[in-house]
């Protein structure tokens, strides 16, 4: 029985929405999380990281008025403080992030998440 594919989506993001779409024109089983109603644990987020091969700042959304306001650019903040700020402010969370069987991909381009399924 093949695993579920998991979607961190945002339904009011056109790249969420197309990677979305692409994923179920292929007929494949989803479990849509919206992350801004649902955000991953600290723990869960950690791993995503880690599957991603990303640093905190590199998921992050900089431009979003709660990284300034949450002096975010401060180089001495670390890993875990950067986490806390993304499951406290979801919506500094880049979209979609595309997970499967320990591995996870970002939809930016949509079509990137392919190479993990």
């Amino acid at each position: 029985m093949p695993e579920t594919i998991t979607i961190l989506h945002n339904p009011r993001c056109s790249k969420s929405r197309q990677t979305l779409e692409l994923l179920q024109s292929r007929d494949i089983e989803l479990d849509i999380i919206d992350y801004l109603q649902t955000p991953p644990t600290q723990n869960e987020l950690d791993k995503i990281l880690n599957m991603l091969g990303l640093e905190p700042r590199e998921l992050m959304r900089t431009k979003e008025p709660e990284y300034k306001l949450n002096k975010l650019d401060d180089p001495s903040l670390s890993r875990q403080q950067l986490i806390s700020a993304m499951v406290n402010n979801p919506k500094l969370i880049e979209r979609p992030i595309v997970i499967n069987n320990n591995k996870a991909a970002l939809g930016r381009p949509p079509e990137d998440v392919l190479e993990i399924l």
